[in-house]
């Protein structure tokens, strides 16, 4: 039997390469030889050992672009060659929010990468039906498609009309897609961070206002773009706990709020300001079919690339002894992808 090359956290802060076997895929799956896999701050934040719901050992990534090699039994609607994309999210399709159609908040569910082990391998067994044909897309942007989905699960709950103004809190992978899509989607955005160079990042990347929501004018500054008034809509991709609890500050009455970042912790505002706005809160997690392939299409059509996040570029031969000096403690690291 073939044997493959495999990166293992076996442990916060440790990982090791093993040899294993090659998996044959079942009869609803499919095998994909990996091209690239984009590195998640989830696979941060497990090798730090500070990612919830983890187990140990692990092989990480779930940002996955691959080649077909090979069909179980039952597949009809794929062919080998094909480049696709994994749709990382493994559901039980039997709870209520499966049986609704919300996949993406699974009851049970099972996230490659994360609960089952993911793409830090040079093979991979899926089920068909987490996959999406991305042929024609650069293998770069393939494996961005994940994270860009969960940027336009946000915009699609966030209900995003044309000629709406949009704030987007927090300029890393998520915010950037947010505002990628949000701003594709006709919504005139403005992006908030601390960091002057991820507000660099945005105003050549993708051409947005970037602004410092510590200065100390930037309540003044973010009216200034949206005609004296604050956000309709404010999408915060910080997942930091004094950001959040800010967000009811920074929409004007009638505004909506959407969490798409999240902390360890508990949410604390101001009631009466939550009420007197008439505020709509909510969460986002994760992602549908739908939003990736409206990412797949986006991509297509030249709307949104790669470049909007990507920053740096790893090889997965090296990946073991680079980790950490290159990743983990990377600053300038906005978001990378590992080259197979």
């Amino acid at each position: 039997m073939a044997v493959m090359n495999v990166l293992v956290c076996r442990e916060p802060k440790n990982m090791v390469w093993e040899k294993r076997d090659v998996p044959m895929p079942g009869k609803d799956d499919v095998l994909i030889k990996i091209k690239s896999v984009g590195i998640c701050g989830t696979d941060i934040h497990a090798w730090s050992g500070n990612q919830p719901f983890f187990s140990y050992p692990r092989i990480l990534g779930h940002e996955i672009c691959g080649e077909v090699i090979a069909l179980g039994g039952n597949i009809q609607n794929m062919k080998v060659g094909q480049q696709i994309s994994v749709i990382p999210y493994v559901a039980c399709m039997a709870c209520p929010a499966c049986q609704s159609g919300r996949t993406n908040c699974c009851e049970n569910i099972s996230v490659i990468g994360v609960h089952r082990d993911g793409g830090f391998s040079e093979y991979l067994t899926v089920p068909a039906r987490n996959v999406l044909v991305t042929e024609g897309i650069d293998p770069d942007a393939a494996a961005l498609i994940e994270p860009f989905a969960i940027s336009a699960h946000a915009v699609r709950r966030a209900a995003i009309a044309p000629g709406e103004q949009v704030l987007v809190v927090g300029a890393g992978p998520i915010g950037l897609g947010a505002a990628a899509i949000a701003n594709a989607d006709g919504a005139q955005v403005v992006i908030a961070d601390v960091s002057p160079d991820r507000r660099d990042h945005v105003a050549q990347q993708l051409g947005l206002p970037a602004l410092d929501p510590s200065a100390a004018d930037f309540d003044a500054q973010l009216r200034a773009h949206f005609n004296g008034a604050l956000a309709q809509k404010v999408i915060d991709a910080t997942g930091n706990q004094r950001a959040m609890n800010n967000a009811v500050n920074l929409i004007r009455h009638g505004g909506s709020i959407i969490f798409v970042g999240l902390f360890k912790g508990e949410l604390q505002f101001s009631d009466p300001d939550f009420h007197k706005k008439e505020t709509t809160m909510m969460g986002s997690r994760n992602a549908t079919a739908e939003d990736f392939t409206k990412v797949g299409r986006l991509m297509a059509e030249g709307k949104i690339t790669a470049r909007m996040m990507l920053t740096h570029r790893y090889s997965f031969t090296a990946l073991a002894e680079i980790y950490e000096p290159q990743v983990i403690n990377n600053r300038q690291l906005i978001k990378g992808v590992i080259h197979f």
